[in-house]
Protein backbone atom coordinates (compact mmCIF):
# COMPACT_ATOMS: atom_id res chain seq x y z
CA UNK A 1 0.00 0.00 0.00
CA UNK A 2 2.48 2.66 0.82
CA UNK A 3 4.50 1.40 -2.82
CA UNK A 4 1.33 2.73 -4.60
CA UNK A 5 1.05 5.90 -2.85
CA UNK A 6 4.08 8.06 -4.28
CA UNK A 7 2.50 6.58 -7.66
CA UNK A 8 -1.11 7.72 -7.21
CA UNK A 9 0.42 11.39 -6.42
CA UNK A 10 2.23 11.00 -9.28
CA UNK A 11 -0.95 9.79 -11.54
CA UNK A 12 -2.42 13.32 -9.75
CA UNK A 13 0.20 16.04 -10.69
CA UNK A 14 -0.36 16.78 -14.35
CA UNK A 15 -4.04 17.22 -13.28
CA UNK A 16 -3.38 19.35 -10.72
CA UNK A 17 -0.73 21.46 -12.67
CA UNK A 18 -3.65 21.67 -15.63
CA UNK A 19 -5.88 23.12 -13.08
CA UNK A 20 -3.65 25.57 -12.13
CA UNK A 21 -2.92 26.57 -15.87
CA UNK A 22 -6.76 26.64 -16.33
CA UNK A 23 -6.78 29.31 -13.41
CA UNK A 24 -4.13 31.29 -14.07
CA UNK A 25 -5.80 31.72 -18.14
CA UNK A 26 -9.42 32.38 -16.51
CA UNK A 27 -8.06 35.30 -14.64
CA UNK A 28 -5.81 36.51 -17.40
CA UNK A 29 -8.98 36.60 -19.61
CA UNK A 30 -11.22 38.12 -16.65
CA UNK A 31 -8.22 41.11 -16.60
CA UNK A 32 -7.99 41.45 -19.67
CA UNK A 33 -11.78 42.01 -20.61
CA UNK A 34 -12.10 45.02 -17.80
CA UNK A 35 -14.00 48.21 -18.73
CA UNK A 36 -10.71 50.37 -19.72
CA UNK A 37 -11.09 54.04 -18.05
CA UNK A 38 -12.62 56.23 -20.24
CA UNK A 39 -9.85 59.32 -20.57
CA UNK A 40 -11.41 62.56 -19.41
CA UNK A 41 -12.99 64.71 -21.58
CA UNK A 42 -11.77 68.62 -21.62
CA UNK A 43 -14.26 70.41 -21.30
CA UNK A 44 -14.05 73.87 -23.24
CA UNK A 45 -14.83 76.74 -20.83
CA UNK A 46 -14.75 80.80 -21.50
CA UNK A 47 -11.38 81.55 -19.92
CA UNK A 48 -8.11 83.03 -21.81
CA UNK A 49 -6.30 80.51 -23.04
CA UNK A 50 -3.36 82.95 -24.25
CA UNK A 51 -2.73 86.83 -23.84
CA UNK A 52 -0.56 89.00 -24.99
CA UNK A 53 0.58 92.72 -24.54
CA UNK A 54 1.21 95.79 -26.74
CA UNK A 55 -0.13 94.12 -30.07
CA UNK A 56 -0.24 95.15 -33.40
CA UNK A 57 -2.02 93.04 -36.07
CA UNK A 58 -2.04 93.44 -40.18
CA UNK A 59 -5.06 92.28 -42.62
CA UNK A 60 -3.45 92.23 -46.08
CA UNK A 61 -5.92 92.41 -49.04
CA UNK A 62 -5.82 89.98 -51.63
CA UNK A 63 -2.99 92.15 -53.33
CA UNK A 64 -0.56 92.12 -50.65
CA UNK A 65 -1.39 95.46 -49.50
CA UNK A 66 -2.93 96.44 -45.75
CA UNK A 67 -6.08 96.10 -45.71
CA UNK A 68 -6.48 97.35 -42.15
CA UNK A 69 -4.49 97.22 -38.93
CA UNK A 70 -5.20 96.95 -34.96
CA UNK A 71 -3.44 97.89 -32.03
CA UNK A 72 -4.47 97.31 -28.65
CA UNK A 73 -2.66 97.49 -25.30
CA UNK A 74 -3.71 94.52 -24.36
CA UNK A 75 -5.45 91.19 -25.72
CA UNK A 76 -7.45 88.37 -23.45
CA UNK A 77 -8.23 84.98 -26.02
CA UNK A 78 -10.87 82.74 -25.20
CA UNK A 79 -11.10 78.55 -25.98
CA UNK A 80 -14.68 78.40 -26.32
CA UNK A 81 -15.79 81.01 -28.52
CA UNK A 82 -12.47 81.66 -30.05
CA UNK A 83 -13.55 85.36 -29.73
CA UNK A 84 -10.34 87.83 -28.15
CA UNK A 85 -10.93 91.00 -25.80
CA UNK A 86 -8.82 93.68 -26.33
CA UNK A 87 -8.19 97.10 -24.10
CA UNK A 88 -7.57 100.14 -25.79
CA UNK A 89 -7.99 99.20 -29.50
CA UNK A 90 -7.29 101.56 -32.46
CA UNK A 91 -7.97 100.04 -35.66
CA UNK A 92 -7.21 101.69 -39.29
CA UNK A 93 -8.66 100.85 -42.48
CA UNK A 94 -7.23 101.18 -46.05
CA UNK A 95 -8.90 101.38 -48.99
CA UNK A 96 -7.73 102.31 -51.97
CA UNK A 97 -9.33 105.75 -53.24
CA UNK A 98 -10.74 105.93 -50.37
CA UNK A 99 -10.06 108.32 -47.30
CA UNK A 100 -8.68 106.51 -44.11
CA UNK A 101 -11.09 105.26 -41.53
CA UNK A 102 -9.68 105.11 -37.83
CA UNK A 103 -11.69 103.50 -34.95
CA UNK A 104 -10.93 103.81 -31.31
CA UNK A 105 -12.63 102.80 -27.52
CA UNK A 106 -11.60 101.95 -24.66
CA UNK A 107 -12.33 98.34 -25.35
CA UNK A 108 -13.02 95.43 -28.09
CA UNK A 109 -14.22 92.17 -29.01
CA UNK A 110 -13.04 89.88 -32.42
CA UNK A 111 -14.49 87.59 -33.27
CA UNK A 112 -12.38 84.06 -34.33
CA UNK A 113 -11.49 85.30 -38.02
CA UNK A 114 -11.06 89.22 -37.75
CA UNK A 115 -13.94 90.09 -40.06
CA UNK A 116 -15.79 91.63 -36.96
CA UNK A 117 -14.86 94.58 -34.00
CA UNK A 118 -17.08 94.90 -31.85
CA UNK A 119 -15.89 99.11 -29.90
CA UNK A 120 -17.10 99.65 -26.75
CA UNK A 121 -17.19 102.56 -24.23
CA UNK A 122 -16.21 106.21 -25.51
CA UNK A 123 -16.10 104.60 -29.21
CA UNK A 124 -15.03 107.15 -31.71
CA UNK A 125 -15.04 106.26 -35.46
CA UNK A 126 -12.59 109.35 -37.31
CA UNK A 127 -12.70 109.71 -41.41
CA UNK A 128 -9.77 111.72 -43.16
CA UNK A 129 -10.55 114.51 -45.32
CA UNK A 130 -11.03 113.96 -48.70
CA UNK A 131 -10.87 115.46 -51.87
CA UNK A 132 -13.83 116.66 -52.11
CA UNK A 133 -14.89 115.88 -48.61
CA UNK A 134 -15.09 117.81 -45.16
CA UNK A 135 -13.57 115.37 -42.01
CA UNK A 136 -16.04 113.22 -40.65
CA UNK A 137 -15.97 111.93 -36.39
CA UNK A 138 -18.67 109.45 -34.83
CA UNK A 139 -19.33 109.50 -31.39
CA UNK A 140 -20.98 106.13 -29.53
CA UNK A 141 -21.09 103.25 -27.06
CA UNK A 142 -20.94 101.18 -29.11
CA UNK A 143 -19.90 100.66 -32.57
CA UNK A 144 -19.78 97.45 -34.99
CA UNK A 145 -16.95 97.66 -37.57
CA UNK A 146 -17.85 94.88 -40.37
CA UNK A 147 -14.07 94.49 -41.71
CA UNK A 148 -14.88 92.88 -45.25
CA UNK A 149 -17.88 94.92 -45.92
CA UNK A 150 -16.09 98.36 -44.80
CA UNK A 151 -19.11 99.32 -42.90
CA UNK A 152 -19.19 100.36 -39.65
CA UNK A 153 -22.87 100.30 -37.74
CA UNK A 154 -24.32 101.62 -34.31
CA UNK A 155 -27.64 100.76 -32.43
CA UNK A 156 -26.77 103.39 -29.73
CA UNK A 157 -27.25 107.14 -29.76
CA UNK A 158 -24.14 108.69 -31.85
CA UNK A 159 -23.14 112.38 -32.41
CA UNK A 160 -21.83 112.75 -36.24
CA UNK A 161 -19.61 115.58 -37.03
CA UNK A 162 -18.64 116.31 -40.41
CA UNK A 163 -17.15 120.30 -41.65
CA UNK A 164 -18.63 122.53 -39.54
CA UNK A 165 -21.98 120.77 -39.45
CA UNK A 166 -22.92 118.28 -36.24
CA UNK A 167 -26.39 115.93 -35.67
CA UNK A 168 -27.25 113.47 -33.40
CA UNK A 169 -29.32 110.26 -33.76
CA UNK A 170 -30.35 106.67 -32.12
CA UNK A 171 -28.22 104.72 -34.33
CA UNK A 172 -26.09 104.94 -37.45
CA UNK A 173 -25.05 102.85 -40.46
CA UNK A 174 -21.41 104.11 -42.57
CA UNK A 175 -20.74 102.21 -45.47
CA UNK A 176 -16.97 103.71 -45.90
CA UNK A 177 -16.72 102.77 -50.11
CA UNK A 178 -19.57 105.58 -50.77
CA UNK A 179 -18.90 107.72 -48.09
CA UNK A 180 -21.91 107.36 -46.88
CA UNK A 181 -23.25 107.88 -43.42
CA UNK A 182 -27.04 106.97 -42.84
CA UNK A 183 -28.28 108.85 -39.69
CA UNK A 184 -31.20 106.28 -38.13
CA UNK A 185 -34.30 107.13 -35.96
CA UNK A 186 -34.65 110.57 -34.17
CA UNK A 187 -32.13 113.20 -36.10
CA UNK A 188 -31.88 116.10 -34.96
CA UNK A 189 -28.92 119.04 -35.36
CA UNK A 190 -27.63 121.45 -38.08
CA UNK A 191 -26.66 120.43 -41.41
CA UNK A 192 -25.06 122.64 -44.52
CA UNK A 193 -27.80 122.43 -46.83
CA UNK A 194 -25.32 120.95 -49.12
CA UNK A 195 -25.27 117.96 -47.35
CA UNK A 196 -29.00 117.32 -46.72
CA UNK A 197 -29.86 114.33 -48.48
CA UNK A 198 -32.71 112.83 -46.43
CA UNK A 199 -31.64 110.92 -43.30
CA UNK A 200 -28.55 110.82 -44.89
CA UNK A 201 -24.94 112.54 -44.92
CA UNK A 202 -21.49 112.23 -47.34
Amino acid sequence: MADRLPSRLAAYLPLVGMAILAGLTYWLLQSSLKPSIAPVEHKVQHTPDYFADDISVTMLASTGAAKYRLNAQSMLHYEDDQNTDLTTPAMRSFTPGQPIITATARRGVVNSDGSIINLYDDAKIVRAPGPADPPMEADSQHFLVLANDDVVKTEKPVKLLRGQSIATANGMIYTNTTRNAELLGQVRGSIAPSQLNGGTSR
